[in-house]
């Protein structure tokens, strides 16, 4: 989740002359080193990925060692975000941008030194991954600091294409990086990436939201001030005011304290069900009779219709509707995997999972927005860090069961169930998300 800026809904005027075309977001100068920081990282990330895998498998031999590291690399991701994801607000965004990469730069490059075994290599991973906690925050943050209106959505939307494809070439090229470099030389490549990262943030991103502590005398469990009130008496961050726990945890009362935050935050970590066709494409394949060609289709899918949606909703959707439309667009994204079961061969279920794909982006970005336009700059950081946790958590919930069903069942029939619990949760937040203010739903 990201996002909002200023002090409420003011911030700074200027930004709103930014061109409105398919450029705009990419005028903002700051956006763009954000952006080309954050794909050079992902990028990097995917050849890390790629290079642990076949390190791990060289030394150990085993599948799931192998596998265990793999989601090292998705798991801590979970507690960087909801522990960590306020320091976002307590340090200069820009500052902790740049001291999170050089850092994770360093320790890539000792996991790439010779001679660390494998409980080395695994807590230098943890380490690395719970870091990318408060960096993503720190960006998230700071996004709608830059781009004001229309334009937040439209760089939400580039971001989400940009991610995918960095996401499709790091794989690629980290494959070949490996067969070239050796594993231990792509993980160098990462290293690099990061570093490349924080002198693109250090150099590109020149914005005064960026160089100052959000909140840094904030509490984070103290009342917020929102937009439109008078400010909160600020609590200063001491001993006798609160210890780590209480300022990590303080993001909870600040999405669930906030009708409309903690309702589109629920909205995305209902999302997370979605991701279930990836997870499912390799069983589903074999249950259809298909070979691993049709696996790659499958799994390809969901992002080919991700990156459609994101463009769809930025580009055509009318700005007054994007929120509005959040119950059809999940709805949307349910039905094509309710539907699964009944799909005659590869392709009708290649369009499905497309289609949800498509509609599960399009509610993101639109939820994603609206929750950074109700959220203050000055708790921004420990607000996302708790949405994010949320997905990731919502997510790995939703693998984990389906993967179950799928065992007890069928891939495609634990895809169906999913997608008819998503169209009764998709139903189920009308009321919520009228209750909960006037933009948040027709």
């Amino acid at each position: 989740m990201v996002e909002r800026g200023g002090s409420g809904a003011g911030g700074d005027d200027s930004r709103d002359t930014a061109p409105a075309g398919v450029r705009g977001p990419f005028s903002v100068p700051d956006f763009r080193a954000l952006w080309t920081a954050e794909v050079l990282s992902v990028a990097g990330d995917q050849v890390a990925r790629v290079a642990l895998t076949v390190l791990v498998l060289n030394e150990t031999g085993s599948v799931a060692w192998s596998a265990g590291v793999y989601a090292l690399t998705f798991l801590p991701a979970l507690l960087g975000g909801l522990l960590l994801g306020h320091l976002a607000d307590r340090w200069p965004r820009r500052r902790l941008l740049i001291g999170t990469d050089l850092l994770r730069a360093g320790l890539v490059v000792a996991m790439a030194v010779p001679g660390p075994g494998l409980p080395v290599l695994a807590v230098l991973l943890i380490l690395i991954v719970l870091l990318g906690g408060p960096h993503t925050a720190a960006r998230s943050a700071l996004l709608p600091d830059l781009l004001s209106g229309d334009l937040l959505a439209r760089g939400l939307a580039l971001r989400q294409v940009s991610v995918q494809i960095a996401q499709v070439v790091g794989f690629a090229g980290g494959g070949l990086l490996v067969a070239t470099l050796t594993p231990r030389g792509a993980l160098l490549v990462d290293a690099a990436t990061f570093v490349l990262s924080a002198v693109v943030v250090a150099i590109g991103v020149r914005s005064p939201h960026a160089s100052v502590a959000a909140g840094p005398a904030a509490d984070p469990g103290a009342p917020v001030a929102e937009p439109g009130s008078a400010p909160a008496t600020p609590v200063r961050w001491t001993a006798r005011s609160g210890a780590w726990w209480r300022s990590a945890l303080g993001g909870l009362p600040v999405v669930f304290g906030h009708p409309r935050r903690r309702s589109l935050a629920l909205v995305a970590w209902m999302l997370g069900i979605f991701v279930l066709p990836e997870a499912l494409a390799a069983a589903y394949a074999v249950g259809i009779g298909a070979g691993p060609a049709a696996t790659g289709l499958l799994m390809a899918a969901d992002p080919a219709g991700s990156a459609v949606g994101a463009l769809v909703v930025a580009y055509l959707l009318p700005a007054r509707l994007r929120e509005r439309g959040i119950v059809p667009l999940a709805v949307g994204a349910a039905l094509p995997l309710a539907l699964t079961p009944l799909a005659a061969g590869l392709w009708q279920a290649v369009a499905l999972w497309a289609v949800s794909g498509a509609c599960a982006t399009a509610c993101l970005i639109a939820a994603q927005s609206g929750f950074a336009r109700a959220t203050p700059s000055a708790v921004r950081g420990s607000a996302v860090g708790v949405a994010a946790s949320g997905l990731v958590a919502s997510q790995g919930v939703a693998v984990f069961a389906g993967g179950i069903l799928a065992e007890w069942t069928a891939p495609a029939t634990a895809l169906g169930v999913f997608g008819a619990v998503g169209i009764v949760l998709a139903l189920a937040t009308v009321r919520m998300l009228r209750s909960a203010g006037p933009e948040a739903v027709a």
